[in-house]
Order: C-alpha cells, then sequence, then structure tokens
C-alpha cells in the first residue's frame, strides 16, 4: 500500500513542474554513482585477477625464509618429513643471492636463484618461456635462464643458428673474511639456456640457474638453502598448511603464502579500489541532498492528501511510511536503472572489448572486467541506505503535520 501511494505520487502531476524535474534528476544521479560503482569495481577486479596471475607464475604457494640470516641448514630428516606432508604436491629447495654477471663489455647485477629440477613442477616460470628452453644444468655445467630485461642489459643472443652466451657469474662467498676484496668472491662461466617473460620485476631481476651451482660457489653446505618453495595438494588452504609447517620447523621461519609473498602490491591495489569506491558515494551523498529536496517540495505540495489521510483514520506512522516509500522509491529506481546500465557495459567490454588501453605497453590492449556477485550486492546496499537516510527527515516532518482540511 504504502508503495502505491509513492509510485502515484512520483508519477503523478504537481502544480510545480519543479518537483518531477528535480525527482528525475535525483533519479538519474543514483543511477549514473551506482554504475560507476559498479564499473570501477569490475574493472579493479579485472586488473587484480591480471596482476595476480602473473605475479602468481613466480611466487609459489607456499615459500618458507629464515626470519634472520640469509641462509638456513635443514637435514634430511627434517625435509623428508615435509617432503611427506598430505598437502604438499611438489617441493624445492633454492638459494638465492645476489651476483654480477658479465657478458664480454656487458655486465649487470641481478639476483641469481639457484633451484632444484623439481621447482619447474611446482613454478610457472617454464610457462613463461619465450625463446630457447628451460634448463639449469648441473653444479658442474651450470646453464642460466635469464630474465627477458636481463637478457637485453647483457646483450645475450640465443639462437640455434648461433653458439650459446658463455657468461661469466661473480658470487660472493659465505664466511670468508679477508682483506682481499678478490678472495671473498667467487667467478665461474656458466651458458644461457633460455629466456622467460613473465612480469617486468621479474624480467628485469632474475636469473635462475641450478641449486648445486650456487652452493658450490658461494661455499655453502648441500643442505644450506634460502627458502624452501612448495606447490600445495588440490583442495588444501595455505592457512592450515602454513600452520602445519610452522609446527614441524619452529618459530624461526617466515612461511608466506603466494600473497602474502607481495603484500604490498596486493594491500596497495585494495586500497585504491575501495578509495575509489568512497569517493563514489559521495556523488550518491550529492543525489541523497536533492532527494531530501525533492522530499521536502513534494511533502509540501501533498498537505492536503496528508489531511485527507489523518481524516480517514490515518496516524502519523502511516504519513511517514509513505514518504518513506517515496524515497526508497527513487533510490531503488535509481539503482536499478544505474545496475541495468553497468550490466550492459561490462557484457559489451567483456564480448567486444570495445574501450581500449592507451599505451601499449600493457599485457593486453582493453580494459579488464570481472563481475562479483558480492560487489553488485555492496553497491546495492550502499545506495537503498543512503536513499533511505535521505528520506527520514521529509518523512518525519510530513508526519508531524496538523490536520488542515478546507
Amino acid at each position: 500500500m504504502y508503495l502505491r501511494f509513492a509510485w502515484r505520487y512520483f508519477t503523478g502531476k504537481k502544480t510545480a513542474n519543479a518537483i518531477n524535474i528535480i525527482a528525475w534528476v535525483t533519479t538519474g544521479v543514483i543511477a549514473f554513482a551506482t554504475c560507476c560503482q559498479i564499473l570501477v569495481l569490475s574493472v579493479f577486479n579485472g586488473f587484480e585477477d591480471i596482476v595476480k596471475s602473473l605475479y602468481s607464475n613466480f611466487y609459489t604457494d607456499i615459500k618458507i625464509t629464515p626470519k634472520k640470516g640469509k641462509t638456513f641448514q635443514l637435514d634430511a630428516t627434517t625435509l623428508a618429513r615435509l617432503k611427506k606432508m598430505a598437502f604438499v604436491n611438489e617441493l624445492a629447495c633454492g638459494l638465492e643471492e645476489k651476483a654480477l654477471v658479465k657478458n664480454e663489455s656487458f655486465q649487470t647485477v641481478v639476483m641469481l636463484k639457484g633451484v632444484e629440477k623439481s621447482y619447474t613442477k611446482l613454478s610457472g616460470v617454464p610457462r613463461g618461456i619465450v625463446n630457447g628452453t628451460f634448463e639449469t644444468g648441473d653444479s658442474i655445467n651450470p646453464k642460466l635462464v635469464l630474465g627477458s630485461g636481463v637478457q637485453n642489459a647483457l646483450g645475450v643472443t640465443i639462437s640455434e643458428a648461433v653458439p650459446p652466451n658463455v657468461l661469466t657469474v661473480m658470487l660472493p662467498k659465505s664466511k670468508v673474511y679477508s682483506n682481499d676484496p678478490l678472495e671473498s668472491i667467487s667467478e665461474a662461466n656458466a651458458f644461457a639456456s633460455g629466456v622467460f617473460a613473465l612480469q617486468q620485476d621479474f624480467d628485469n631481476t632474475y636469473i635462475i640457474t641450478d641449486l648445486g651451482f650456487v652452493q658450490q660457489q658461494m661455499g655453502l653446505t648441500a643442505n644450506e638453502y634460502s627458502c624452501i618453495e612448495l606447490k600445495l595438494s588440490p583442495g588444501y588452504s595455505s592457512e592450515k598448511a602454513k600452520e602445519k609447517i610452522s609446527l614441524l620447523l619452529g618459530n624461526t621461519f617466515d612461511i608466506k603464502n603466494k600473497y602474502e609473498q607481495n603484500a604490498s602490491l596486493y594491500s596497495t591495489m585494495k586500497t585504491e579500489k575501495w578509495a575509489i569506491y568512497a569517493l563514489l558515494c559521495l556523488i550518491l551523498i550529492i543525489a541523497a541532498f536533492n532527494m531530501v529536496s525533492s522530499l521536502t517540495m513534494l511533502v509540501m505540495e501533498k498537505k492536503q492528501d496528508v489531511g485527507v489521510l489523518l481524516s480517514l483514520g490515518g496516524n502519523p506512522s502511516l504519513i511517514q511510511k509513505i514518504f518513506w516509500s517515496e524515497g526508497l522509491l527513487l533510490g531503488g529506481l535509481g539503482t536499478l536503472l544505474g545496475t541495468v546500465m553497468a550490466l550492459i557495459i561490462c557484457w559489451a567490454q567483456l564480448t567486444f572489448k570495445f574501450i581500449k588501453l592507451t599505451g601499449g605497453s600493457f599485457v593486453i590492449d582493453y580494459f579488464p572486467v570481472k563481475l562479483i556477485p558480492a560487489d553488485f550486492l555492496l553497491v546495492v546496499s550502499t545506495s537503498m541506505l543512503i536513499s533511505f537516510a535521505a528520506s527520514v527527515i521529509p518523512s518525519y516532518k510530513a508526519s508531524k503535520q496538523k490536520l488542515m482540511l478546507r
């Protein structure tokens, strides 16, 4: 019943055209703000998915590193127990250290990562090979897999038509204290075997090689590593896996899941997403002021109707609910129109990709979109809540009007 009165008041003629105009403007602003909120959240979701996919090719499900120092020793028994845990699908030990790499007149500082053969089963790096093959060799005949940015910095050419480049790798020796800097640095040659391209941060920084080679050059023992990386079995959560690993290894290790390994990136993305959402909420709040004006003028317009209802036995609560319903009708209609517009635009973008990215330096050339039901629910709830709040004061004033019939 309340909605029927509200609909009649919304569509009916009024003595002042301004009331109709303000009501439609209010509906339009709510629709625009709702549409923008859904679109912005959907685009952020799309970019977040792409960034996660780029980084997830390099970051493994779980990474274990020491809380203090660069390396740690793990005995064979403990390592075997870790491998046998039900949630461990694949495991690979690794050793990361900064190194100076030279190719004739070219040289650059890189992060050299030594890995075991099982690394190919838990990492997406082998899928990112764009030239050559993913071969790390062994401690006697090491091979290097370079990021594409490192390849350019060193001027490396990988082709079947020419012999592979021989690169010089210089690493710091562990636990060597000498006044002669040359005694604390090891130097060895290795062949370039392949190039990967995943994401600029990794492409410009990393070279992957054999674990034994890095241990040998740094003077470390065979059971000394800087990290252990895991691939989880399907169905196991990373949080439960972290708890069990912590029970086995103790509290001297940092155990991070895929997203915690780059927490700053993901937290920044979420902060930007919700900051823009909050700014767009201001548009809804501005629309709420229009709604207050529209409903206040409508209350003045319908004084006689209110009097008739009161004389027929209606109580102030009835009057208040009618004008509440009017505010919710304006908000609901605007929210519905905005949601439909956003769905149409998102569908068109997913189908035709008509909104392009400029610059041409990203992995895709169009704005990505991902629709999440929770975002729709949030936007609709926010819009209706603001609409409800905006209708409180006018509806309260309407309920306090005295019976006036002429």
